[in-house]
């Protein structure tokens, strides 16, 4: 939960919004009747995150995981059905209630053989995208390793990479102080600093010193 609570900080902080609503998927296994079963159970929870009133870091994952819990325990309910409910205004070139994702993958990927069949996880990648923006994060030998999925129409890889940044830049201040607000955390690089402050905002230019200005 401290990953999404940092990336749906970051995302508050990028758009300007408090009110935001983020996409995971979860397992769906929450019955002992189901865990031996092959089969794909997996529902979609739209998870509404609450960043009004400047909250601390600790106020803001106290939301995060009680907003989480209380999704979970109603994770049995077909998103389609919620959608239903909610009834959302609906566009062709979006998912409704939501156009970005947190998907976090928890189980290890192991190589294991069936009677003989060797079986071991194989990268797949990917060249359309569901949403505007996914982040996909699973731990691999104790390391928490992922990737961005985008629109391009929308979004470039530098872009990306910046929001990348950010992402570490959020967590990197929630681990050092949970009692700053989110709003005061630097996010900016360096480099992004100086281009931002002094290199955009080059504007001196040569005037004849005969004339006047006006």
């Amino acid at each position: 939960m401290t990953v999404l609570s940092a990336w749906a900080a970051v995302l508050g902080r990028l758009s300007g919004q408090e009110d935001l609503v983020i996409g995971a998927p979860t397992a769906n296994r929450n019955r002992a009747e189901i865990e031996p079963l092959i089969g794909f159970f997996v529902n979609t929870l739209a998870l509404r995150i609450d960043l009004s009133d400047d909250p601390t870091i600790a106020e803001l994952l106290d939301r995060v995981r009680h907003t989480t819990l209380a999704a979970q325990d109603h994770q049995d309910l077909p998103f389609e059905q919620v959608v239903e409910i909610v009834q959302p205004p609906r566009r062709l070139d979006q998912t409704p209630l939501f156009q970005v994702m947190f998907a976090w993958q928890s189980n290890n990927a192991e190589i294991f053989d069936l009677h003989g069949v060797r079986v071991e996880p194989v990268p797949m990648a990917f060249d359309k995208v569901k949403f505007d923006l996914e982040l996909e994060l699973s731990e691999v030998d104790g390391a928490i390793v992922g990737s961005f999925n985008y629109a391009t129409a929308l979004f470039d890889a530098a872009t990306i990479e910046r929001h990348k940044g950010y992402l570490l830049a959020m967590l990197r201040a929630m681990v050092a102080d949970a009692a700053q607000s989110v709003s005061r955390i630097d996010l900016i690089a360096p480099a992004e600093r100086t281009l931002l402050l002094e290199t955009w905002n080059q504007t001196e230019a040569p005037y004849p010193h005969d004339l006047c200005i006006h």
